[in-house]
């Protein structure tokens, strides 16, 4: 028997009962067994496989779906980490980021504020606040990390930067020049579902997949997506939205006499 954490954190059973749907959808010409539950910790999503083509479903997870660490020293192994931020802490000025480290106890990621204003404001003395509003940085909002070092204090914590990738994108977003509507709590199925029914699908002209139950909404030029919430929210009232817009988020820059 295998057993594997998900990349993926679920929120209510319904969402659980969805990835089960899916892994065994994708199973289904398999020898193999799947089950799935959620982990109590931090409402990770745990699966077990056996079977005769457990190595194959393993596979398939691994490429398409992502896997957590689960402990520190199979963190080691992972020059980026992938996961959720649980929050933004205004007092330290600091992102918390869970990425899946529990056993045999949680350690969190923490991004320091000067490494965020060092890789998106040039250094700036911009605080956590104003940083996370101009990047549409939020809780549950999944996000990619470089890990740096463990620092030992009442708890383990694992300091680290954004990710090279991550970076980017958030660059490229602003540079779009096309303003974004992050759906946290939501599949892409469900999404299109709501896009249809509200004829908004000639106001989005992409999906952007950040997790499976989070995507990323791409508006036409000239659309606003703090426009759209209300329209979107009124279908999709267990998901939390947050919006960003490129063009407030250059002209910030701006200000600050930066340019990307």
């Amino acid at each position: 028997m295998t057993a594997l954490t998900l990349l993926v954190k679920a929120s209510n059973l319904g969402q659980v009962k969805q990835i089960d749907e899916l892994l065994k959808t994708q199973f289904e010409e398999l020898d193999v067994e799947v089950k799935v539950l959620t982990n109590s910790a931090n409402r990770w999503v745990q699966v077990s496989l056996s079977g005769e083509d457990e190595a194959i479903a393993t596979s398939y997870i691994n490429k398409e779906i992502g896997t957590c660490p689960t402990n520190l020293e199979n963190a080691k192994n992972y020059p980026v980490l992938k996961g959720y931020i649980s929050k933004l802490d205004l007092n330290k000025q600091e992102l918390i980021v869970d990425v899946g480290i529990f056993e045999p106890k949680i350690i969190l990621a923490t991004v320091p504020l000067a490494c965020l204003q060092a890789q998106l404001v040039d250094g700036r003395k911009v605080d956590l606040k104003k940083i996370a509003e101009v990047y549409g940085l939020a809780e549950r909002s999944p996000l990619s990390i470089k890990p740096l070092s463990l620092i030992a204090q009442e708890g383990d914590v694992l300091q680290a930067e954004l990710s090279v990738e991550q970076v980017e994108k958030l660059h490229g977003w602003q540079q779009s020049l096309l303003d974004r509507l992050i759906i946290l709590g939501a599949s892409k199925e469900t999404i299109e579902n709501v896009l249809e029914r509200t004829r908004l699908n000639r106001d989005v002209i992409g999906i952007e997949t950040m997790g499976m139950f989070e995507h990323a909404l791409t508006c036409k030029l000239g659309t606003d997506a703090a426009g759209l919430v209300s329209m979107v929210g009124r279908y999709l009232r267990n998901s939390v939205f947050v919006v960003f817009n490129a063009k407030k988020s250059l002209s910030f820059l701006g200000e600050q006499g930066l340019t990307l």
